[in-house]
């Protein structure tokens, strides 16, 4: 080995080669900083608000499927989860503009017309919490007899159980309401340990799109969130929905624009029961 070989570990560390790694440090501890300070988060997430598209792209729900832009999603948001970071806002408020464009072109929807519906029990969880695992369990297994049956009954498929929740898909709207309304007038006969389960329910028509045996897409996305607007006891039915049922022997409320995250600005819900 020649003496210039030998010279090069000595040469990195050199005063000048020291005093460039101190620098760099330096730069990537004040960029963690500054990328970190609640000012710089919070005006990235008051630019996102601002931003066509759903403000709270990168969540479990807007990122479940296998578009490139749910999979690019994913791995941003899994970016230090538990740190607030402008950064990491800015790159999702890229791919929530990405998102809402494809979305305006038609994609992120399927080829078959259905209606979906999400159920929902309202303050489960913290019931559960003083009655009891034993209790718990048995009011979910009598809820989940009630409303998957109401759900078959009216020839629908459920699709996946959401905990204390479903959801499912009908080949038409009427048939989604009457399976909503069938499964309320159930749960509220059903009592556990002097407790009686309150649930709500959204129900959206749409295509949704078709991977393996589940349902992803912009219509998914809207009915749950048609379903976590809805309030204890109540069936929350969008406009598309309202547009095919027949409305005879039905209470409706009045309609009221769906102020959700990511649902379109003329999205109107409608609070349905039996007159």
């Amino acid at each position: 080995m020649g003496s210039d070989e030998r010279a090069l570990p000595e040469a990195a560390q050199s005063p000048s080669g020291e005093e460039e790694a101190r620098r760099l440090r330096g730069i990537r501890t004040r960029a963690v900083q500054l990328d970190g300070q609640p000012g710089f988060v919070d005006w990235a997430r008051r630019l996102r608000r601002r931003l066509p598209g759903d403000e709270r792209f990168g969540d479990v729900l807007s990122t479940a499927g296998e578009s490139p832009v749910q999979v690019i999603a994913r791995g941003v948001s899994s970016l230090q989860p538990d740190r607030d970071s402008a950064v990491k806002e800015l790159g999702l408020a890229g791919l929530q503009v990405w998102q809402s464009l494809s979305e305006a072109t038609g994609r992120g929807r399927g080829e078959v017309e259905l209606a979906l519906l999400f159920t929902d029990l309202v303050g489960f969880s913290s019931w559960a919490l003083k009655a009891g695992d034993a209790a718990a369990v048995e009011l979910l297994r009598e809820v989940g007899e009630a409303v998957e049956g109401a759900i078959l009954d009216a020839g629908g498929r459920i699709v996946k159980r959401l905990g204390d929740g479903v959801m499912a898909t009908f080949l038409t709207a009427q048939a989604a309401l009457h399976a909503a309304l069938g499964a309320q007038d159930a749960v509220c006969q059903i009592q556990v340990a002097g407790y009686t389960p309150e649930m709500r329910c959204g129900v959206h028509f749409g295509r949704p799109r078709k991977l393996g045996g589940d349902y992803l897409g912009v219509d998914v996305n809207i009915a749950a969130r048609v379903a976590d607007a809805a309030k204890a006891g109540q069936v929350l039915v969008s406009d598309p929905v309202l547009q095919r049922i027949e409305q005879d022997g039905l209470k409706l409320a009045r309609s009221k624009r769906l102020r959700a995250p990511g649902a379109p600005r003329d999205l109107h819900v409608t609070a349905v029961s039996r007159a």
